[in-house]
């Protein structure tokens, strides 16, 4: 298994630079803790507390910082994005980087931000195919756009690197006949049932649409807030995650008024102290599965003392008594 952690790039107030540098801070703390990957998600209409739009930029800063940890998107939004330019961009950060990079690619779901592209998102489905399609050859060195163009620099090696993020049996089915790796989100949305409970069988019918050559990767992304009790982890992440399931209330993906407890449990959190947070994963249907656990604080925007920590007691205690092994040396793939 390999350890990850996902950043949305998010803080308290206004001082996006600030924002920035403490989420930049993370990949270096990551680094040095030795996890295997480090992600970002793209949004371009921003989440409380900020968000990135431009992913690549950032993961080309974080690899000048970095010397081994992975560089990943979770998700870039694929439509919203010229293939063609953006494998340019990926390439640029693989060179720079030594050939750390993963690249997740997605829908998305926001209609404002299609709009803002001039993107229709009742295609959403198709123009991600159409899109990955383009990516996925102009990475492979492959001429695109019109004869005798490649990208430069030349890409290589991106054919086990693609990963496509689900929401169902068939999305997982799909990302498997594409040869993608599969990205499960920390919770699933719309459903009443446990997210493990849900996600489950779409990660079985991913593997079992498998025909690649190559072993399949499973990239699990959960809530993870470790801290020396539940109570003291409450304080930092029960707020913002009480108001992110009421926002997603007020939009339909969960019931309207939730309570607090309810909330964690559509969040499918796991939090308070490490030996807690080991035995729920240890309950957890789809990590037996799964080749990469990525832990997240988001929808929680904790402060970032406390993400430092929280980092560090993932890596320290928890990872390593769900099985995982620190890498010393190289990249971590």
């Amino acid at each position: 298994m390999r350890l990850g952690f996902l950043t949305h790039v998010q803080g308290r107030g206004t001082d996006l630079a600030e924002v920035y540098r403490n989420a930049q801070e993370l990949f270096v703390v990551a680094d040095e803790l030795g996890f295997d990957v480090g992600w970002v998600a793209q949004h371009h209409v921003p989440p409380a507390g900020g968000g990135l739009s431009s992913p690549w930029t950032f993961l080309a800063h974080a690899a000048a910082r970095t010397t081994r940890i992975r560089l990943g998107t979770a998700i870039t939004v694929l439509p919203l994005e010229d293939p063609v330019r953006l494998a340019e961009d990926i390439s640029v950060v693989d060179t720079l980087s030594g050939g750390r990079v993963e690249v997740g690619v997605g829908s998305g779901a926001s209609e404002t931000e299609y709009a803002a592209f001039g993107r229709d998102v009742t295609r959403k489905r198709e123009l991600t195919t159409e899109g990955l399609a383009v990516l996925r050859a102009a990475l492979a060195g492959e001429e695109v756009g019109t004869p005798g163009f490649t990208i430069q620099p030349p890409a290589s090696g991106f054919g086990d690197r693609l990963w496509q993020g689900v929401f169902s049996s068939g999305g997982a089915e799909h990302a498997a006949r594409e040869g993608s790796n599969l990205l499960l989100n920390r919770a699933a949305y719309g459903y009443d049932e446990p997210t493990d409970e849900v996600q489950r069988p779409w990660a079985d019918a991913y593997l079992a649409a498998w025909r690649e050559p190559r072993t399949p990767r499973i990239g699990l992304s959960r809530l993870v807030f470790p801290s020396s009790d539940r109570r003291t982890a409450l304080a930092q992440i029960g707020d913002d995650v009480h108001r992110a399931a009421l926002r997603f209330g007020s939009r339909g993906v969960f019931p309207v008024g939730v309570g607090l407890e309810e909330s964690l449990r559509r969040f499918h959190a796991f939090y308070g102290h490490p030996d807690e947070i080991v035995a729920a994963f240890e309950r957890e249907r789809v990590l037996p599965v799964a080749t990469d656990l990525i832990t997240q604080f988001n929808p929680a925007i904790p402060d970032h003392d406390a993400a430092v920590r929280a980092l560090e007691t993932i890596a320290t205690e928890i990872a390593p008594a769900l099985g995982w092994q620190r890498q010393l040396e190289g990249a971590g793939r």
